[in-house]
């Protein structure tokens, strides 16, 4: 399966996101850049989560419907053509870092996937749907990892 290229501007791979991301700080979605999204992409995904936060992988921001021609996303804005869901915390779009106060850094995996065919959801989908969802029709899929603890 093809690689997207996916960065951030204000964190490196594996490395602590800035406050002004976390709920407590401001809560803005971090800026996002990507390439290499192949021929046929139909929708770009993006998906972010924290899969430290319990059983099961805590929603963070979900967008569809992400123009395949679209190279990022500005910090506090949503990609272009993008659809925001509900996320884990009951509000739509973007949902900070809330780690508990003393837990170790959690990890939160910013994921694109390039889909050859539009996704299918409905109603409040969690991250585990998310992925379910996307099997089967991903051609290509980039990831950045930041963490956070407060």
């Amino acid at each position: 399966m093809a690689g997207i290229m996916l960065r951030s501007t204000a964190f490196t791979d594996h490395d602590l996101l800035p406050g002004r991301f976390a709920q407590e700080g401001g809560n803005v979605s971090p800026p996002l850049e990507w390439s290499g999204v192949p021929d046929g992409t139909a929708e770009l995904v993006l998906l972010v989560e924290d899969p430290d936060a319990g059983r099961h992988p805590f929603l963070h921001w979900l967008v569809t419907g992400i123009a395949p021609a679209s190279d990022g996303v500005a910090e506090g804005t949503v990609p272009p053509g993008g659809r925001e869901w509900p996320n884990g915390f009951g509000g739509t779009g973007w949902g900070g870092p809330n780690p508990p106060q003393g837990d170790e850094a959690h990890r939160y995996f910013f994921r694109l996937f390039a889909l050859g065919a539009p996704l299918d959801l409905s109603g409040a989908p969690q991250a585990d749907d998310v992925h379910r969802a996307v099997a089967g029709r991903e051609i290509a899929s980039g990831t950045t990892v930041g963490t956070y603890y407060r």
